[in-house]
């Protein structure tokens, strides 16, 4: 699959967007503005001014529709209320596609309108970013890491859509470290 780079840089921000209220986790990384000036600088989204407790909600409201649209690819039969949920959110966020090059970036597109608030500068490019997949055929490449104890969401690009963790250096060694070392006890035993 063939995914290019404006693609790829919005749905790394949704996912680290939805990885900020990790499934079954007792803590949020998006709990006040200053998390939230984080978020927005380590994924280095531009045009963003001075944020405050409305966009920091609004922006939660965003991640919470993102996570429904990972929640729902694993079902076969999720297509349309998932295609429905990202018409809502792409059309709410009024989706003004234009041409743009800055910050040092070639030509690229934006699919918010200039002076966009963060929450509908993030729902209306990850929320394409998403469609992409959608339409592509690809909404199985939305998954949730299968380390019992973790659960974060990524996109799996890989060629043959076989990645299973988050993060394989983290979440796969430690369950490939864990599985080597049941096995040797057994052995001994």
């Amino acid at each position: 699959m063939l995914i290019n780079h404006d693609t790829r840089c919005a749905l790394d921000v949704v996912v680290d967007l939805v990885n900020t209220a990790p499934e079954g986790g007792d803590r949020d990384d998006l709990a006040d503005v200053a998390a939230l000036r984080r978020f927005v600088e380590r994924n280095a989204i531009s045009d963003i001014g001075t944020l405050s407790e409305r966009d920091l909600t609004a922006v939660q409201a965003v991640r919470t529709r993102f996570a429904e649209v990972f929640a729902a690819a694993g079902s076969e039969i999720a297509t349309r209320p998932t295609a429905e949920l990202l018409n809502a959110m792409i059309a709410a966020a009024g989706t003004t596609p234009r041409l743009t090059d800055h910050d040092g970036y070639d030509w690229h597109v934006h699919y918010f309108a200039p002076g966009a608030s963060l929450a509908d500068h993030l729902a209306a490019d990850g929320g394409m970013a998403l469609a992409f997949l959608v339409v592509a055929g690809e909404r199985e490449r939305l998954r949730h890491c299968e380390a019992p104890d973790c659960g974060y969401a990524f996109v799996d690009l890989s060629r043959n859509r076989s990645r299973r963790y988050c993060d394989s250096r983290t979440c796969g060694n430690r369950l490939h470290v864990a599985a080597y070392r049941a096995r040797r006890r057994e052995a001994t035993t």
